[in-house]
């Protein structure tokens, strides 16, 4: 006999929990500022029994990356999840798609043609639809066209067993997607035979567990109380009941991977060969070679002491509700305060849980991170002696004693700090303790050093930064930052380097002060004694230069001994080079003088060279008497022309011994 189905079995469908499931519940939560949580379960699981949670979609790629098994007895066979599009692939190959569901005269429609048994007839689906008496279908039969109505409780039967267990899948994944945004897991086990303890736990993405401070700062030197709260959200998808909870800072690296997303892989496509085609190119006729291409290189506190009483502060500290620890265990890079009670939170619930409280080193102080400022910070340097790192996050900020007892003083950024380190918090600017800034910047020569036409000065520029500091009368330890600066030496006590640049620390004793900031950076400075280009001086002949026009490049001309005067001037009487220097600055002051005195007889023997060239031209024109006087002009003016030549050799001459001097001095 032939065995037929009805159309929507209540079958033991695909996704229904499999026979003896188990849910184990969450046991532990570590949340890490990473944006991570690792979740574990643990319970106890019958004899061949299988696991089953539900999991957000979303971490279905972190569960499938991260997911360890804990089982002493048992094997790990795998694990079973529907698939990420489950509509899609339920649906897949059949002959009706989501939206025939909507009634059952559209589903029966998209089922046209189908072998099926209804009202006691069998034939193949032609068509069906509502009337006021049921359904009616139609169906084909060897005998022709049969028409039945179906009245409630009447089933029709699919004769295709295969189809019939496909379409009840169907409508189980479409039940399932109308909840898209979870997914039930199988884990299954073998081989244990017996109930024992298992626990497995993965890791998914999570909100960041948040921790903020609660920080009760001293008046002045002395201890600071400091709370740490976390605040916590349950996105896991399951409740947590009296969870071990965890809290992990630290840097991991961590990715994700669309291991749960079907990846498919794109194959190149192998064309159909046939034959090739034959392309000719016409012939045009020859061209000239291209140019050459010419080619180039590629460039290749307590400043608030006076203000507090220590009784107060320790009568307010006391006061503070007591939190109790949680257990700070640290490895590398990593610290994990895990809570000392169980912590019950429902999915979808957010709390916020202390998890330290300690006392630590504190100093009031002040802080200046902006010299442009016209007041410093209020701020307090903690040390941490809690033995476990504290990770990033804002403090609110109260006073201990006084006037501040209990009040609020501000909120502060706490970057994480290791075990016996310090950090200043800023928290407030005081208004009562006035800045004021000023630079100047200064060049000094320190020493010389001599060279062929060459003096080489050494420098040592300094820019100086004067901050003016008024407390009004308030004692205490002022902080400045000051920037770094590229090249330059710092000239005042640094007590700390770090991303903040350069950090000095002075005492204040109430009165106003100026506080001075200097760096040096070494220079130099080259001044020429001449143009090297006109060669060596001691060969140069004065009739063939434009001597006024190559009086600057000289040795002796105006430039070079007023610089190197006011170098001399300015060089500390104990400079190396000093005294080089000097005797270089007499000699050139005498090369000048002697260049000078070669000048006005160079002009003299030009004067004298006009003289003649008018007395020359004077007789060629004269005739008679007035000739020859012309010519007893022109021998007396040739005459000085020679001596006013010979004049001006003699000083060029002493000017280029002068320059041997100058060149002997110099090296």
């Amino acid at each position: 006999m032939r065995r037929t189905l009805p159309l929507l079995p209540c079958l033991a469908i695909w996704l229904a929990l499999p026979a003896g499931a188990v849910e184990l519940p969450v046991r532990s939560v570590t949340l890490s500022n990473a944006g991570l949580m690792q979740i574990g379960r643990l319970g106890s699981l019958a004899p061949d029994a299988a696991i089953t949670f539900r999991v957000p979609v979303e971490d279905v790629d972190d569960l499938l990356k991260s997911l360890l098994v804990r089982d002493p007895l048992g094997q790990v066979e795998g694990v079973r999840l529907p698939a990420q599009d489950l509509e899609a692939e339920a649906f897949r190959g059949l002959p009706l798609r989501p939206a025939d569901f909507e009634n059952r005269a559209s589903l029966l429609r998209a089922l046209r043609g189908q072998a099926v048994e209804a009202g006691g007839a069998s034939g193949r689906l032609a068509d069906a639809e509502e009337v006021e008496a049921g359904l009616r279908i139609a169906l084909v039969t060897p005998q022709g066209l049969r028409l039945l109505v179906l009245r409630e409780g009447e089933e029709v039967r699919l004769v295709e067993a295969g189809l019939a267990l496909r379409l009840g899948r169907a409508a189980e994944a479409l039940a399932a997607s109308r909840s898209a945004d979870e997914r039930l897991v199988e884990i299954r086990l073998r081989g244990a035979g017996q109930a024992r303890e298992v626990g497995f736990a993965y890791v998914a993405g999570a909100p960041l567990w948040k921790p903020s401070w609660r920080l009760v700062v001293p008046a002045g030197e002395g201890e600071a109380r400091l709370q740490g709260w976390a605040v916590v959200e349950n996105r896991s998808g399951a409740d947590w009941e009296a969870v071990r909870l965890a809290l992990v800072s630290g840097n991991p690296a961590a990715f994700r991977q669309p291991l749960y997303t079907p990846i498919l892989v794109e194959r190149p496509v192998l064309p159909v060969r046939a034959a090739e085609r034959v392309a000719v190119q016409p012939d045009t006729g020859p061209r000239p070679p291209p140019p050459a291409m010419a080619m180039s290189a590629a460039p290749a506190p307590g400043p608030m002491a006076a203000r507090g009483a220590g009784m107060a502060e320790a009568r307010f500290a006391d006061q503070l509700a007591a939190v109790p620890p949680a257990a700070a265990a640290s490895s590398a890079g990593r610290v994990a305060f895990t809570l000392p009670a169980p912590v019950s939170l429902r999915s979808g619930e957010t709390a916020n849980l202390p998890f330290l409280d300690a006392s630590l080193p504190a100093e009031r102080l002040w802080w200046v991170q902006d010299l442009a400022a016209r007041n410093p910070l209020q701020a307090v340097r903690l040390r941490n002696t809690s033995g476990a790192v504290l990770p990033d996050g804002l403090a609110t900020v109260y006073g201990a004693a006084g006037a501040e007892a209990g009040g609020y003083l501000g909120d502060a950024e706490i970057r994480a700090v290791a075990p016996g380190e310090s950090r200043i918090l800023a928290f407030a600017r005081d208004r009562d303790v006035l800045l004021s800034a000023a630079n100047a910047r200064s060049e000094s020569p320190v020493r010389v050093e001599l060279r062929r036409s060459l003096v080489v000065v050494g420098t040592v520029r300094r820019e100086e930064v004067a901050l003016a500091v008024d407390p009004h009368g308030a004692k205490g330890r002022l902080v400045v930052d000051l920037p770094r600066r590229a090249g330059a030496t710092p000239r005042f006590t640094v007590s700390a380097e770090g991303d903040f640049g350069l950090r000095h620390e002075a005492l204040l004793d109430g009165s106003a002060t100026t506080l001075r900031f200097t760096w040096e950076r070494e220079g130099r400075q080259e001044i020429p004694l001449w143009d090297a280009g006109l060669g060596d001086p001691v060969l140069l002949r004065w009739r063939d230069i434009d001597l006024e026009q190559s009086l600057r490049r000289l040795p002796g001309g105006p430039g070079s001994l007023e610089t190197l005067q006011t170098v001399l001037e300015r060089l500390p009487a104990e400079a190396p080079g000093r005294a080089a220097l000097a005797g270089v600055v007499q000699s050139l002051a005498e090369t000048r003088r002697l260049l000078d005195a070669a000048r006005a007889a160079i002009r003299q023997y030009f004067a004298a060279e006009a003289v003649l060239t008018r007395a020359r031209a004077a007789a060629e024109d004269r005739t008679g008497p007035e000739r020859e006087e012309a010519r007893r002009r022109l021998n007396q003016a040739s005459l000085a022309a020679e001596r006013a030549g010979a004049t001006a050799d003699a000083a060029w001459e002493a000017w280029q011994r002068a320059v041997q001097e100058l060149l002997a001095r110099t090296g």
